[in-house]
Order: C-alpha cells, then structure tokens, then sequence
C-alpha cells in the first residue's frame, strides 16, 4: 500500500503542474490496433482529463484504410514513401478516418467513463490545406495545412470533452471544394501550435530517439531543439523518425513548451512520461 502512495505523492506535483494546461496527443500505431493497448491509452486519457488537464486527441488510421482498400480491390501505390490519394481512395479514407476510426475512439472513451466528442478537420473547417507536391510529385488528394481553425476544439475543451479530431482537411485557396488527406503528426503539431499549447506527444511504435537503431537501451531521454538539427546530421535521426522529429520542431518553432516521442506500444505509456521523473520516451524542449 505504501508503494501505491508513493506513486500518487510522485505524481502530485506533474499533475499541479499540467492542470488547466493543453496536451495534444497524436494517437497511432500498434496501440490503435491491440485491443489492451487501446483500454490503457483511453484510462490514461480520462484520468488525465479528470485531474483538469485539457486533451486533444488526433488519430490517423493507416492500417485500417489500408485495410478497407485490399477489401474493395484497390490497389495502394506509394510515391516518396506517402499514399497516392486518389479520388476513390480519398473516399476511403474519409469514411474509415472521419467514420469508423473517429467514431470507435469515441465510443470507447466514452463507454469508459470519459467525455468525449469526434469530429474530423473538415468540421468549422478546423483544417484548411491546399495540395502537397513535394518535390513537384503528384500524391493526389494528399494535403499540406495552411491554417488550423481552434474555435471549435476550444468550444469542446470549455465544456470538460477530449475532441477527437481524424486528420482529413478541408481544400482552400485554388483548392477550394476538395477535401485532402493529411498527415495525422503535421495535424497534431499544428494543433498543438495554434492552441498554444504546453505540450505534444507522439505515440508511435518505438521507444523514442536511439543513438543506436540496433539498441533499445540507447533512447537518448532529453534533446534541445538544435539538439535534433545536429542529430539529422549525424544520422542518428534518419529514415521514419525525421518526419516526427520535424513535426516536434514545428511545434515547438510555434510555441509549444515541449515535445515528446513515445513508445504506444507499453501500456500506461502517457501516464509514465507525464507524471515520473524518468519517463518513457524522447522529450524534445526549446533552447534555453
């Protein structure tokens, strides 16, 4: 009993610390897809929400678009390591993201005791983009955010909800009348910009940063913002961790206090690196 005490004394002053502020938490990987993974990382939110924390959760839902497209036949083509997008694959993913997905996350909050409303980055035209060409390739119906809409993620947060927001946005511009599938990381970032808010966390399916890809035990736990640009150059962020890393950079260029890269795949994760001294994953924090 003593142990558990000392748990919640350690917590105390994490908890003080985060009440009333915002958290922008981007919501993927295995931890979408484990049936125990999931229950964890919805009694996280809750509780998190219950001690006054203000939570946004953004999901994508890859492996379930990835899904529904093998069972209607459609083939998936990748151009740059990103999802051509189609019109027809767009309607896919809509309908998983802003359907299914959003709504299943949901539920589950809420059929867990929480609070919780689902929308998608069409909704007040939360997420406005235009199209993504990088490089001048053509990806499609994939977009890039020009401009994040708050008011009603403030609207749901002054109510005591946690917004689940799926990351499809509304075209703008020359791209008026589109709707564009966008990366659920830049989405969170992004978010977590506008709203001004303390921090962003990445759950994602490795431990965080490694000096070592080959080495567990090598999670470099602290980094400055121009901490990562020297590890971009070293190499030692390389290949999938540098579009997180650089979604970790854009949030903290607008303001955020601090980013973190988690391990979704360990339960409880959130609450270990939100409420410990040792945390779980790679937090990223502005230069001093």
């Amino acid at each position: 009993m003593n142990d558990r005490a000392e748990v919640l004394i350690h917590a105390l002053p994490y908890i003080k610390q985060y009440r009333g502020k915002t958290l922008v938490v981007k919501y993927g990987g295995n931890a979408m897809i484990n049936g125990e993974l999931k229950k964890a990382v919805v009694e996280d939110l809750i509780l998190m929400n219950y001690v006054g924390i203000r939570i946004v959760l953004v999901h994508g839902g890859g492996p379930e678009i990835e899904g529904m497209l093998k069972a209607l036949g459609k083939e998936t083509r990748f151009v740059q390591g990103l999802r051509y997008t189609g019109e027809e694959t767009m309607e896919v993913v809509q309908m998983v993201l802003c359907g299914k997905v959003n709504k299943d996350i949901t539920a589950l909050i809420e059929n867990s005791g929480g609070r919780a409303l689902g929308l998608c980055g069409i909704d007040g035209a939360m997420l406005q983009a235009r199209q993504y060409r990088p490089g001048g390739e053509d990806l499609g119906l994939v977009g890039e955010i020009v401009s994040v809409n708050t008011q009603i993620l403030e609207s749901i947060l002054s109510t005591g909800a946690i917004p689940v927001v799926s990351s499809v946005a509304l075209g703008a511009g020359e791209d008026t009348g589109k709707v564009f599938n966008v990366n659920a990381d830049t989405a969170a970032a992004r978010i977590a910009w506008t709203l001004g808010a303390e921090k962003l966390i990445l759950m994602t399916d490795v431990r965080g940063i490694l000096r070592d890809l080959h080495d567990d035990n090598s999670l470099i736990k602290a980094v400055s913002r121009s901490g990562l640009e020297e590890l971009k150059k070293n190499g030692t962020v390389s290949k999938g961790m540098i579009p997180k890393v650089d979604c970790c950079a854009l949030a903290i260029d607008g303001g955020v206090a601090k980013a973190h890269i988690i391990d979704g795949r360990l339960p409880h994760a959130l609450l270990i690196e939100l409420f410990t001294d040792e945390g779980i994953g790679t937090m990223i924090e502005r230069d001093l």
